[in-house]
């Protein structure tokens, strides 16, 4: 999911308790047809203004906390976990070759106890 995504899904998810309440039928201020008009078009306008602040938020660059962008922590993020990955594996063939010289040395062969 891209940026996009996440920020659309905030903002329904801030909406929510917001719209589930926007329309109580055993609010007495709502008796009226007048009334349930006004509250309509109000929540239509700010439905509107919702939906344009998410679009302009969504095309705007996403600035981090520090200053810098978006695109730019991905990149060092996915340098970071391929930095890992490769001394993951190193780690893993070291083990590897530990575990090696230890069955020999068990074995008997003592010029691999060298561990």
């Amino acid at each position: 999911m891209g940026s996009r995504s996440f920020v659309g899904i905030a903002i329904a998810m801030a909406m929510l308790p917001a719209v589930a309440h926007a329309d109580d039928p055993r609010d007495a201020a709502m008796r009226s047809a007048a009334a349930r008009a006004h509250d309509s078009e109000m929540t239509r306008q700010l439905n509107l203004k919702a939906g344009v602040a998410a679009r302009a938020t969504g095309q705007r660059r996403v600035v981090l906390a520090g200053g810098g962008d978006y695109a730019a922590a991905m990149r060092a993020h996915e340098d970071e976990m391929a930095r890992y990955t490769r001394n993951r594996a190193q780690y893993e063939r070291d083990m590897a070759e530990w575990r090696r010289a230890v069955a020999a040395c068990h074995a008997g062969d003592y010029s691999a106890c060298d561990y």
